[in-house]
């Protein structure tokens, strides 16, 4: 296996768009990154800069000790010694499984005996014993994902890049592969890249998460760590469906411009001033009450109660009750336990600056964070 480095790596398109600015990151040897972020924000174009299907225009890509493109080198996808699963599996229709898995060794010109070893052997670690006579056609789409997976690793890669491996799936067969996905790499060693739009999936499957935006990396940290301590608004609202709420610092409390919402900081910041809170789902605790300030829009049904949205005196907050399904139109009482603080010139500006810690007493009235 093999670590990855992008030293500065930028890309620009013909076009003058941007697709990487700048980028500086590793992914140590054995890793399992995740590459999250909105459409446009450079997570695929990262991982084929990786795979070498796109080059640099300024900056390095580094494989182990072997830099890959940029400083006048550029080594071109079959020479890099990865294996890529894409989202739609390419599994050819008129080749058997095991032909399809061989695919690779044969182009390597690997002897016979030895191709056939290490076919069996792909398809055994994928759970697929005794399918390479199939065709394609006879298989589920998880069986046929599954080829995709035994194809990529059967030439055994330095470093496996998923792109979207797992989203053409169907629940339960998607989360039944992740948990397939997460022991099979993680036995073998592998170092992986993985890009995807499930941020639920990204948490769950790596050891780090990277956050992207306009060809920029925002925070990369574990999952703990980037629920707890997102860097910046855009980081709080993209992973956690955050509240953000203007409003300005004075006297160590955090106000919400034109509303009773009321935090104290547990770290004074610097300086007054123009700030933004982040309020995150969890955070946000409902009772019933017929008297109470707050009304439910949106009530949506999960296994532990429920996932909803209410209004409060104009502001608008993501919810979640565990025990209690609330039913749209109901009044409620809002009770706000945390958020967490940043300064409006950092927010967007400067997101790698860490944010301000805060804690919410709960008060009645206005000036406090019940309602």
């Amino acid at each position: 296996m093999a670590s990855v480095t992008l030293d500065a790596v930028s890309l620009r398109y013909r076009s003058g768009t941007t697709g990487l600015a700048d980028v500086d990151l590793t992914i140590s040897d054995g890793e399992f990154l995740a590459l999250v972020g909105p459409s446009g924000s450079g997570k695929t174009t990262l991982l084929r800069s990786v795979a070498g299907f796109l080059a640099p225009t300024a900056g390095r890509v580094l494989i182990g000790d072997r830099v890959v493109a940029g400083s006048g080198v550029f080594v071109p996808p079959e020479h890099r010694a990865l294996g890529m699963v894409f989202q739609q599996h390419a599994v050819w229709p008129h080749w058997s499984v095991g032909r399809n898995v061989e695919y690779p060794l044969r182009r390597a010109r690997v002897p016979r005996a030895e191709r056939r070893r290490r076919v069996v052997e792909a398809l055994d670690l994928v759970g697929l014993r005794d399918h390479d006579h199939r065709d394609p056609a006879t298989l589920s789409g998880g069986q046929r994902q599954r080829v995709a997976l035994a194809r990529a690793l059967v030439a055994r890669p330095r470093v496996l890049l998923l792109d979207e491996a797992l989203s053409a799936l169907d629940e339960p067969l998607r989360d039944r592969l992740r948990l397939e996905l997460h022991t099979l790499t993680r036995d073998l060693g592998l170092t992986v890249i993985h890009v995807t739009h499930d941020r639920s999936e990204a948490l769950a499957l790596a050891d780090r998460v990277a956050v992207l935006d306009a060809g920029r990396i925002l925070q990369v940290d574990t999952p703990a760590a980037l629920l707890e301590r997102p860097c910046s608004p855009f980081v709080a609202r993209f992973l956690s469906d955050a509240t953000l709420v203007d409003g300005y610092v004075a006297d160590g409390r955090f106000h919400a411009s034109g509303h009773p919402l009321s935090v104290t900081c547990r770290e004074v910041p610097t300086s007054a001033g123009d700030a933004c809170a982040a309020i995150l789902p969890p955070a946000v605790h409902v009772d019933s009450d017929p008297d109470g300030a707050a009304i439910v829009r949106s009530s949506l049904f999960t296994p532990e109660g429920a996932d909803l949205v209410v209004e409060w005196a104009g502001l608008t907050l993501r919810a979640r009750t565990v025990g209690r399904r609330h039913r749209v139109g109901d009044r409620v009482r809002v009770h706000v336990s945390s958020a967490t603080v940043y300064p409006t010139s950092a927010a967007d500006v400067e997101p790698a600056r860490a944010p301000l810690g805060v804690g919410v007493g709960v008060g009645v009235g206005v000036g406090s964070i019940a309602g």
